[in-house]
């Protein structure tokens, strides 16, 4: 079979995908056959991980990709110094797509480039490790999962803390039953964020092709003070891409519930009034019958802290009162704390004794372990991408609550679409910016 054509490619963009399931297939990896990865998107997550694979014996990185070129040099630094070789720099991540010596692609983009850069290079026979929040919309999600069946790729969503060993354990402490029946679950996600500036619009900087950063989302005038994370264009917002892990982790805690029957947001944009679309409060109930879960975020609380980078890997616990990333569970019989990226957890009986203390550590190197090792075995992995859906679709069911003004909305599972309104099924889904158009048969 001939090799793909640079130019047809080019010029049929994302109708050329087609062409790309002739090597779906991909190939089966021996035991000590380097895994060859290309990395799409340098910002300060995507060239972490790409010095962390590349720090791997079983790994080599073979490409780096930034539609910003002023973003190469670090990232190239740090991968040439990891593995003693030097990557290829691409500002058009489809050449990582058109060589097929390439198995894996590392999706580190902003939310709208999730989708469409993960089924391109499912189509394109490469597994993905793909950032979190999975997907910029629920369609967009339910189209990464059956994009990753179809073509029988293995997607990694970077939700790492599912691969970390004293979550497990926290979970195996839950199902013993000592908390007795679960009924509520309190998610926190407290921090304090900073203005956006309001700066005019400037030309697009040399080096920096704005026109693909934008991709399949409209192209905005050229902002450099404009915080994608704050427009719902390029975002599920700031809160939802942090507060996803704790989202994702009481789900599985609670042996991965399935989806809610309702939700109701209360909240907005009440502090941070710099011109930003996505909220700055967000209260959120989700009900699953007699299962309650509360996410409780805001971005104006500046004696709420993260768990410091001391305390994550160590033999203590966070400040729990002040603690911005926790997880309560209140059951019949007992409580739990619970914190997310190491930090660990302790569980309290019906009189407020301390009966179990788990010490954290974070499930990085875990997680990147479980990916390769999936890669070999062709297993799911431990935050496979239907996992990685329905996780974020919380944090989606709760922004289309707040877009509709607050209303309480009833969801199907079956359809993945609200039943009592429809102004909220508009949101179901993006308009995308042709070419970069996800099609309804991935």
């Amino acid at each position: 079979m001939k090799s793909l054509n640079r130019r047809e490619f080019m010029k049929g963009s994302i109708a050329s995908a087609a062409t790309f399931t002739a090597f779906s297939q991909g190939k089966i990896h021996g035991a000590n056959e380097k895994v060859i990865m290309g990395v799409m998107g340098l910002g300060g997550r995507g060239t972490y991980l790409a010095e962390k694979f590349a720090q791997r014996p079983d790994v080599e990185i073979a490409y780096l990709s930034d539609t910003n070129t002023r973003r190469f040099a670090r990232a190239r630094e740090a991968v040439e110094e990891a593995q003693n070789k030097r990557p290829k720099m691409v500002q058009d991540f489809r050449k990582i797509l058109e060589d097929r010596n390439v198995d894996v692609l590392i999706n580190a983009t902003p939310d709208h480039w999730h989708g469409l850069g993960t089924i391109l290079a499912c189509q394109a026979g490469k597994d993905v490790f793909v950032e979190k929040p999975l997907a910029h919309n629920i369609w967009e999600g339910r189209k990464m999962v059956e994009a990753a069946r179809k073509y029988k790729r293995v997607v990694q969503v970077g939700m790492q803390s599912r691969s970390a060993a004293y979550v497990k354990k926290a979970r195996q402490y839950i199902n013993s039953g000592k908390l007795g029946d679960i009924y509520l679950v309190r998610i926190f996600n407290m921090m304090r964020h900073s203005m956006q500036k309001d700066t005019p619009n400037r030309p697009v900087p040399e080096g920096f092709d704005y026109d693909m950063w934008c991709g399949p989302a409209p192209k905005l005038p050229y902002n450099p003070s404009r915080r994608w994370l704050n427009q719902w264009e390029y975002s599920c917002g700031p809160i939802p891409g942090d507060a996803i892990h704790q989202l994702d982790l009481a789900r599985y805690l609670l042996d991965d519930i399935p989806y809610p029957k309702t939700v109701s947001h209360a909240g907005g944009v009440n502090a941070l009034r710099d011109g930003r679309e996505t909220p700055d409060t967000q209260l959120v109930t989700f009900e699953y019958g007699r299962l309650t879960l509360l996410l409780e975020a805001a971005l104006w609380t500046p004696y709420m802290k993260k768990t410091p980078g001391n305390i994550r890997d160590s033999d203590r616990f966070p400040n729990w009162s002040f603690s911005s990333t926790k997880v309560e569970i209140s059951g019949t019989e007992g409580f739990m704390h619970f914190s997310r990226h190491g930090g660990g957890w302790q569980a309290f009986d019906a009189n407020g004794e301390l009966t179990r203390s788990e010490y954290g550590r974070q499930g990085d190197k875990e997680h990147q372990d479980n990916f390769i090792d999936c890669i070999r075995t062709r297993k799911k992995p431990n935050a496979d991408v239907e996992i990685g859906h329905r996780s974020v679709l919380l944090c989606h069911m709760a922004n289309i609550s707040y877009r509709v003004g607050n209303q309480k909305l009833e969801f199907d599972p079956k359809t993945e679409s609200f039943t009592n309104c429809e102004q909220a099924n508009k949101y179901l889904k993006r308009k995308y910016r042709k070419p970069w158009v996800v099609p309804d048969n991935v």
